[in-house]
């Protein structure tokens, strides 16, 4: 059994979306999100940098939700919300998922570690600079859909754009900004899916 370590509104909804879409069992396993618990020897032993999600299977730990997708994918999917390895459509569909954290989701938790390590004390410029790169990626995912293409590998919905829409349901609280129209569709299509409610409750 699948078992996801999580908090409600953070990366481990991009692995409990994935179990959904593919109709496979998972546990979700809440976790007390205060600093001095993620901070204990008995939670470091989940994830050392005293983070969430932590996923298991069985003796396997993952602790890194991008990496929970991509497994759960390739062990159980059967195929499904991904590409074939090794086609021009599975380099996309990486650069999306990995533009998702690596690029998109960077500033966004930035702007969480500024407001939180000086509270009143926050720089404002800071904060807008983190704004202004996660709009720069807002506008990369709009420029990518200004096609009309429905999803961002094209007709078929597939685990990147799960990886993206949780960047995007970060930023519309961290860094509002208007959507284009394409990619208010965009929005609209993938969070309206009905696995969408069970990971983002």
């Amino acid at each position: 059994m699948l078992r996801i370590y999580h908090v409600p509104g953070t990366r481990g909804m991009r692995a409990i979306w994935v179990c959904e879409e593919i109709s496979h069992p998972y546990e979700i396993v809440p976790v007390d999100f205060s600093v001095e618990y993620r901070a204990t020897p008995e939670w470091r032993k989940m994830n050392p940098t005293g983070k969430v999600p932590v996923m298991t299977d069985g003796d396997l730990k993952v602790f890194e939700s991008g990496a929970m997708v991509h497994y759960i994918l390739d062990r159980y999917g059967n195929g499904q919300l991904q590409p074939a390895p090794g086609t021009d459509a599975q380099a996309i569909f990486l650069q999306w998922s990995w533009f998702a954290e690596a690029t998109f989701a960077r500033p966004l938790g930035e702007i969480v570690n500024h407001r939180r390590v000086f509270g009143d004390n926050a720089r404002e410029d800071a904060i807008a600079e983190m704004q202004s790169r996660a709009h720069l990626c807002v506008d990369a995912i709009a420029q990518e859909l200004a096609d009309g293409r429905p999803y961002l590998c094209g007709d078929t919905f597939n685990a990147s754009d799960i990886m993206i829409a949780y960047s995007l349901h970060l930023q519309q609280r961290l860094a509002p900004t208007d959507y284009t129209a394409p990619l208010h569709a965009y929005w609209d299509r993938v969070s309206s899916r009905p696995a969408f409610g069970p990971a983002s409750s």
